[in-house]
């Protein structure tokens, strides 16, 4: 008797199995369990097009059991573009009906779905019965793209309204953040205009002060508007090889450009030699530096080549040391020279005073006693070349002024056994 009862009472499950919603109907209508994922309503969806809605079960919520349904009318338009009617079979005592196609259950229409739009159960078979009908029957063009962009739309607005609060918070954050960086950078760069004195540093400060402050900002913005920080820092992690490799170049360049920048080798208007360009630096930026030759061209040096190249800054210092060779003969008085010279130089007003210019006595040659003169000049590339010029004027004309003889090169030939057949005439 006790085994004929069981059995009695599994048949029913056994038959309702079919079906994801029975299992879940009860006889008496139950509240609907919380939805895990915060939505009590999904879209069943037939060719990518919302037709109506269905809420959660006790047991199942709605985004699980829109699931189930829209695979069953996936599978079903897979075999059957035209698949027929849908068909309304009714279980009056439990209150339910299934929706069928060719005996084919679709979807069941529970007392709790009756009640949650305001219907009978037979009333709510037999919308949705003629919204399935309407969507099996494939639409002509310009009606399917105007219900297509119809309902991107209302998806895009729900979820434009759905996520209202976390736009608006993520707003606020990112004008916080702009009114933050602004006076970040405008105290950073004045505390370096006070303190280093060079306009690039000055503008690296800023620059590095206000993308921090921006940095900070949107990882705060993004935190409000829900961001994963886990996925996302797997998903760069996974990328970060790829673009290590095809940003190296300019990765490359935009650090030495930092490095450069903060290590200040060279600044604006420095006089420089980097390689075989010689110029005067124009602009230094992140990725590259600006060269203006003397002849008048304008080169752009990337800062990575900057950075490992080697580099002569003439205009470091404010003096730069010149000279000028001249040659006397071997029969002058090598102290008078001296003495000429030394009083040319001092007459000579663009000639640095300090350090004391020096004549010396560089080389003995074939047919002159060499002396060098060095002076301090302008490191400028102008006032060098300019002041050497006039130096070497000067000493020349002094010289010859003081009747010092400045030979030039007198090469000596030594004719030794003429040959016989050169012969000397007599005059």
């Amino acid at each position: 008797m006790i085994v004929a009862i069981a059995f009695s009472f599994s048949i029913p499950s056994i038959a309702l199995s079919q079906d994801e919603e029975s299992i879940s109907t009860p006889t008496k209508p139950a509240s609907a369990i919380i939805p895990s994922d915060g939505l009590y309503f999904a879209d069943v969806v037939v060719r990518n097009r919302p037709i109506f809605q269905i809420g959660s079960l006790p047991q199942i919520d709605a985004s699980a059991r829109a699931e189930i349904i829209n695979r069953r009318l996936a599978s079903l338009l897979s075999q059957n573009e035209n698949p027929g009617k849908v068909e309304i079979a009714p279980d009056n005592p439990r209150k339910i009906a299934t929706l069928r196609v060719k005996n084919r259950i679709l979807m069941t229409v529970t007392r709790q779905d009756a009640e949650d739009f305001g219907l009978s159960t037979e009333e709510l078979a037999k919308r949705w019965k003629q919204q399935l009908d309407t969507a099996f029957d494939k639409p002509p063009l310009v009606i399917d793209v105007t219900q297509r962009l119809y309902t991107t739309t209302r998806e895009l607005l729900r979820d434009i309204v759905g996520n209202l609060p976390s736009l608006i918070g993520a707003s606020v954050v990112i004008g916080i953040t702009w009114g933050v960086a602004k006076g970040v950078r405008y105290i950073a760069y004045t505390w370096a205009k006070q303190t280093e004195g060079d306009s690039n540093t000055e503008l690296l400060i800023g620059r590095l002060s206000y993308g921090g402050v921006w940095i900070v900002g949107s990882v705060i913005a993004l935190g409000v508007m829900g961001l994963d920080f886990g996925a996302l820092l797997g998903a760069l992690g996974l990328t970060s090889v790829a673009i290590g490799f095809s940003l190296k170049d300019v990765l490359s360049n935009y650090i030495s450009g930092v490095i450069l920048l903060a290590a200040r080798p060279f600044r604006i208007n420095d006089q420089v030699v980097i390689d075989e360009y010689e110029g005067t630096i124009t602009q230094i930026q992140l990725r590259t530096t600006t060269i203006k030759t003397y002849d008048g061209r304008v080169v752009y040096l990337p800062n990575q080549e900057v950075f490992q190249a080697s580099i002569v800054n003439n205009t470091a210092s404010p003096q730069r040391r010149s000279s000028v060779i001249v040659g006397i003969d071997y029969g002058e008085d090598i102290g008078q020279a001296i003495a000429v010279i030394s009083r040319v130089l001092a007459k000579i007003s663009e000639v640095e005073t300090y350090p004391t210019p020096d004549v010396l006595v560089k080389e003995l040659a074939a047919s002159t006693v060499n002396l060098e003169i060095r002076f301090w000049v302008d490191s400028h590339r102008a006032g060098f070349l300019a002041t050497t010029s006039k130096v070497a004027q000067a000493v020349k004309e002094a010289l010859e002024a003081a009747n010092i003889d400045m030979p030039t090169d007198i090469y000596t030939l030594v004719l030794r056994e003429l040959p016989s057949q050169i012969k000397l005439k007599e005059s």
